[in-house]
């Protein structure tokens, strides 16, 4: 199956001359010559980025994805191509409306009358995995009905499985294959997508996000109709608002574009550093703002996670960056594991000032993050740092918000507007009132241990543990012979004789 996959992407490719765009490999040459007899099949009679465009809509989801990352990279893409690129966010190929009530009639139980008092067969949107209508149904409410595209599991499994094929190829043969860890990237990649196949899981994607900004100033998500969803429909409030990429039509709906764009990124960081939970697909066609100048989210198949610890290390480095503190950037790197322990850490600092200190202190037009990211890459590659899959999410996430940010306003300082919320967000973390949560996460814990204590404590030491802490002991005096870790074993020792006696 992955050999056919395979044979059709090199069909589609060479189909609509893709070879173009790798003018200077000799392969592309040598692969033009042999098919040049076959014009006939080739359709080169439309642009370059209309050819990719349909190349992309005719290998199907995870292409079209690429594609709509790509279209929000206009700092790297000429703009015939970011244009036609840009259509693939919500005008991909719709699937028949008899396809559609054949879905809801069958995931019901009954015929679309019965469950809506009116139902819109045109789609309004049309994306990679699932197409949306309007529909009203019999209280009045006004809802988005989401359809998942009959039979695109299977499409998507051979895709990934294909993906895989490739990762372990690159795993393999590659010299730096093992340490960008190509398959576990697939998997995070495979395991988004599963999320993003089960409408379920999406409309509990969309509640949980709804009630981190519940009466939020900055981002309205609509709410779920639980009653109407299942694996293949979701039903969610119907939003009314302006596509983020129509900056024009915002300007004269009295928007305050600059405000906006500073907004977009407040929402990332507080999706990131206080919920540890963020939106993971933010293309434009996905973002809607409101008449009250909210944002408004939509499509909630991808979404990312962050352990305390990724939120810790990331808000570290932020800070660090946002400081020039390079070389606490590269300790962090090399504490986290991320870097091999002989690492010289002046070195690597030295590499990173290198990429870093030319894009402060310049506007976020003047800044490619993509290339930036390109440069962080080679130099990690230096260094041996290893790739944190768990992170891969986050880095496409962060292309999408500089994407969009660039679109409103070119004269944004990311720096000068993300600064004072992560600093305030690391003083709470680190301060009184992030002890405070902390105490009150551990509360009930403690409850429940703290009455048990004595009996615990009595019971192991009642037991001869005298060879094992003379093993202990001996062990830890080996390990480290400082001072401080010598009386803190004596003082351990001592308590625990003092403790002995008392129960006697």
């Amino acid at each position: 199956m992955r050999f056919f996959r395979l044979i059709k992407i090199l069909n589609v490719a060479f189909r609509f001359g893709l070879e173009e765009f790798f003018p200077g490999r000799v392969w592309a040459r040598i692969l033009r010559t042999l098919v040049r007899p076959a014009t006939f099949w080739r359709r080169l009679e439309r642009p370059r980025a209309e050819r990719l465009r349909l190349a992309l809509e005719a290998l199907g989801p995870i292409f079209i994805k690429f594609g709509q990352m790509l279209s929000t990279r206009r700092d790297l893409l000429p703009n015939d191509i970011a244009n036609e690129l840009a259509k693939l966010q919500d005008q991909v190929p719709p699937f028949s409306s008899s396809l559609v009530i054949a879905t809801l009639e069958r995931v019901y139980g009954k015929s679309v009358n019965e469950v809506f008092l009116e139902f819109n067969p045109d789609p309004i949107a049309s994306a990679s995995v699932a197409q949306v209508h309007f529909a009203v149904l019999h209280d009045n409410s006004e809802v988005a009905v989401k359809v998942l595209r009959p039979g695109i599991a299977k499409i998507i499994a051979n895709d990934i499985a294909l993906m895989d094929s490739g990762a372990w190829m690159v795993e393999t043969l590659l010299p730096d294959g093992k340490r960008l860890k190509p398959r576990e990237v697939v998997s995070e990649f495979a395991h988004h997508l599963d999320h993003e196949l089960d409408l379920t899981q999406e409309a509990s994607n969309c509640s949980q996000l709804r009630r981190n900004f519940l009466d939020s100033p900055l981002l309205l998500v609509p709410e779920v109709y639980w009653d109407y969803c299942d694996s293949e429909v979701m039903v969610m409030q119907r939003v009314k608002g302006t596509p983020i990429s129509h900056v024009s039509a915002l300007r004269e709906q009295g928007i305050d574009i600059p405000k906006l764009a500073r907004m977009g990124v407040e929402i990332f960081f507080t999706q990131v550093f206080r919920d540890g939970y963020f939106h993971a697909d933010m293309h434009p066609g996905n973002i809607f703002v409101g008449e009250d100048g909210r944002y408004i989210a939509v499509d909630f198949g991808i979404m990312g996670t962050l352990t305390d610890e990724d939120k810790n290390y990331l808000a570290q480095n932020f800070l660090a960056f946002f400081d020039r503190d390079y070389r606490r950037v590269a300790q962090a790197h090399v504490e986290a594991g991320w870097a091999p322990k002989d690492t010289r850490v002046d070195d690597f600092e030295s590499a990173i000032r290198a990429v870093c200190e030319p894009i402060f202190d310049r506007p976020l037009k003047e800044i490619s993050f993509g290339r930036v990211l390109f440069r962080l890459f080679q130099t990690s590659r230096q260094f041996h740092v290893e790739v944190q899959p768990q992170l891969v999410m986050l880095q496409k996430t962060l292309l999408n918000v500089e994407g969009l940010g660039r679109d409103l306003d070119p004269d944004l300082d990311l720096w000068s507007t993300a600064n004072p919320y992560l600093g305030s967000w690391m003083s709470e973390q680190i301060g009184w009132r992030g002890m405070l949560d902390r105490l009150k996460k551990e509360a009930p814990n403690w409850a429940v241990m703290l009455p048990q204590f004595p009996r615990l404590m009595y019971h192991t030491l009642s037991e001869d543990r005298t060879q094992e802490l003379e093993k202990r002991m001996t062990e830890l005096l080996i390990e480290d012979k400082r001072q401080s870790r010598l009386l803190v074993v004596l003082l351990i020792l001592l308590t625990a004789l003092i403790l002995w006696q008392l129960w006697q």
